[in-house]
């Protein structure tokens, strides 16, 4: 053990800041096209329509680069994987800005969503690299980049492309990579393996964690509620605000983002909590806030103070559960992180999935009142879940076994 230490650097405030860089400016490739539909559809002489299955392509390969490729953080040199998935993805940016159609823009996208895999990966090592005592406040901080990273990729993709362009986007997004890329190569020393274990046994043994430890399943019932919390919520309110009474333009829908941003900053020290033995007090105190906030937006049409208000205590409260969801979870098992954080981001994804198509029918039913009643339902629900857990699995959880 004291050899293993020895290899590994300090955690130092100014790493914890590059891994929670490098892991925002990774996640925020899966959305520079959202603002940027009209004007590639315009580009490459495509519908609408067509231009829409960029987000769906996206997406789709980048649940299937977290499955495949995340658990190898395990039984890999780290620091040699981040480098190479962020010099693939900057290979994949660069075919996204010399896209010469729909067609073949829709392949680089999915390769972009494979490749873009560089944060799940420098989490779990995060929480390798820092010591027990600081483990939660640094997994915090990188997780509170990533989720800066979504939030603010829409604003500076709305403001890169109206100076240069859309495949601006792409192209300086390939810059931005290489160099943290170079970075983190510079920085992190050759990082031993954790383990070595067949790639099918691997993957297999994602499941088997799940299976095995309850706390892990309760964990990730309360992530992926969060999640689809969160996609239901900023879905419909692209709707709300393009609509009467506010009919803003979407340069101004973008703006919205910034209010989320300051929610995700407010809470990068909540691992903070979990360090301090508090994080299943404070994930109840999350979803309560969350709850909440989905009351005020049932008057939301009413004002755009209580919108802007509503943007920001959801997202103090949803991105400080996933905060402490994140950094419990990595805390289970030392060699086991990486396919604990598969699970965790899998199981993440599908619950935005289901937010997602639940607010496009919730809006079609019943509008903006249908989706803030769902919300509060979404958030009962949730903490009916942590009520009972915290008394059971949640409370005292087991290391899973190393597969």
């Amino acid at each position: 053990m004291p050899q293993q230490t020895a290899r590994h650097p300090a955690m130092t405030t100014g790493l914890t800041l590059l891994f929670a860089v490098a892991g925002g400016a990774a996640v925020g490739n899966l959305y520079w096209a959202q603002p940027l539909l009209d004007a590639i559809a315009a580009d490459l002489h495509a519908s609408a329509a067509t231009a829409g299955w960029l987000v769906t392509a996206t997406q789709l390969g980048y649940a299937a680069g977290i499955l495949l490729i995340v658990p190898l953080g395990d039984v890999l040199d780290r620091r040699r994987l981040v480098v190479v998935m962020m010099l693939a993805s900057a290979g994949a940016l660069v075919l996204c800005a010399l896209a010469p159609s729909m067609a073949f823009l829709l392949v680089a996208v999915s390769l972009l969503g494979v490749t873009t895999v560089a944060g799940q990966i420098l989490t779990p090592l995060a929480g390798d690299l820092a010591d027990s005592a600081h483990r939660g406040r640094v997994v915090g901080t990188v997780v509170a980049g990533i989720l800066t990273g979504i939030l603010a990729s829409r604003t500076i993709s709305g403001l890169v492309a109206a100076a240069g362009g859309w495949r601006a986007v792409y192209a300086v997004a390939a810059v931005a990579v290489v160099v943290l890329a170079g970075l983190l190569y510079r920085i992190l020393p050759p990082l031993a393996p954790k383990a070595s274990i067949p790639y099918g046994r691997l993957l297999a043994s994602v499941g088997a964690a799940i299976v095995k430890e309850r706390s892990v399943r309760w964990t990730l019932a309360l992530s992926s509620a969060g999640f689809a919390a969160f996609t239901l919520f900023w879905t419909s309110l692209t709707f709300l605000l393009a609509g009467p009474p506010f009919n803003y333009p979407v340069a101004v829908i973008g703006l919205f983002g910034l209010a989320g941003i300051a929610g995700a900053v407010t809470v990068q020290r909540a691992g903070r909590l979990h360090d301090r033995g508090w994080s299943l007090p404070a994930t109840g105190v999350a979803w309560a806030l969350a709850l909440a906030s989905f009351v005020l937006a049932e008057f939301a049409p009413s004002s755009v103070v209580i919108v802007i208000t509503v943007v920001f205590v959801l997202d103090v409260a949803i991105q400080g559960q996933n905060v402490l969801n994140q950094t419990r979870l990595l805390s289970l098992s030392h060699e086991a992180r990486s396919r604990l954080n598969t699970a965790y981001v899998t199981a993440n994804f599908i619950g935005g999935a289901i937010g997602s198509a639940a607010a496009a029918l919730l809006w079609s039913a019943g509008g903006w009142t249908a989706v803030a009643a769902a919300g509060i339902a979404l958030s009962c629900f949730a903490l009916a879940v942590w009520t009972i857990g915290r008394k059971g699995p949640l409370a005292a959880p087991k290391s899973p076994e190393s597969p």
